[in-house]
């Protein structure tokens, strides 16, 4: 049985965003060589600051993938990736659907016509 899961990594900021991409390559083809798993999102959210130091460093580079795996197949996914040294932090849960949250309605724009002024 396949599950939906979303996975937040954390990269050192001072790695090229092709050494990243080569390293969740590498991640997402534990989860889908021969285990029947398929990558559905991959977002790069670029260098950002962390809350808090990590290893001395007070940037890391964000991305968040959303993916359906076997469960079977996230103990050796994990393993690889607390061995990753230029994995910061990580984080893996189990992705029940979109959170519930309060539609923002968009600020009416005045086009440039539109001077406040009445001339009829």
């Amino acid at each position: 049985m396949l599950r939906d899961y979303e996975a937040v990594y954390i990269f050192d900021s001072s790695l090229e965003e092709s050494g990243i991409n080569e390293k969740i390559d590498r991640y997402h083809g534990l989860l889908t060589g021969g285990n029947g798993g398929e990558i559905t999102a991959v977002d790069h959210w670029g260098k950002r600051q962390l809350a808090y130091p990590i290893e001395d460093r007070d940037n890391g580079y964000y991305v968040v993938s959303h993916f359906t795996a076997a469960p079977t197949a996230l103990p050796e996914y994990e393993r690889i990736l607390k061995l990753d040294e230029e994995l910061l932090r990580y984080l893996v849960v189990i992705n029940e659907g979109e959170l519930a949250t309060t539609p923002v309605v968009p600020e009416p724009t005045r086009s440039d016509d539109d001077d406040g002024d009445e001339e009829d």
